[in-house]
């Protein structure tokens, strides 16, 4: 049975899970502090973490989502996901989450009931010291998807 654990105390000890959803240390750095880290446990082990921020309006954006390479494709990333809505479901009305245009996380969030909501070009070119690459495409803009909660 997974559950979702909120991190309060010394998040960095999750940053290597975090590298797996934003690959650059400094970019995650910025939102660490502030924002309500959650840890996926299944069975004693952390298969998981999620970084939700507070933007504001009754928004409430994911800023990091990452499973382990050796617990993916089980289905964790979506129940990460439907258990913050349930959690957060009352206190915002829109839960917002921002990629790459990558072949594999779009699909991710549509398949979670997200939709297509705006773009910022050239967000991984102009934010990162380096190319980033996801499923043989480089990443420019980010994509934002949101779905009501």
């Amino acid at each position: 049975m997974s559950s979702l654990i909120p991190v309060n105390e010394n998040k960095e000890q999750y940053m290597e899970l975090l590298l797996i959803g934003d690959e650059q240390e400094n970019m995650i750095l910025r939102y660490l502090e502030r924002c309500e880290l959650y840890a996926l446990c299944d069975e004693d082990e952390v298969c998981g973490v999620c970084a939700v921020t507070d933007e504001g309006g009754g928004v409430l954006e994911i800023k990091n989502i990452a499973i382990r390479p050796e617990c993916q494709r089980r289905g964790l990333g979506k129940l990460i996901i439907e258990l913050i809505a349930v959690r957060y479901s009352g206190r915002y009305s829109v839960l917002r989450a921002g990629t790459g245009d990558s072949p594999l996380t779009v699909p991710f969030y549509e398949n979670c009931g997200f939709t297509r909501a705006y773009t910022i070009p050239d967000f991984f070119t102009d934010n990162y010291d380096h190319p980033i690459f996801e499923g043989g495409v480089q990443l420019r803009d980010m994509i934002y998807f949101e779905k009501e909660i």
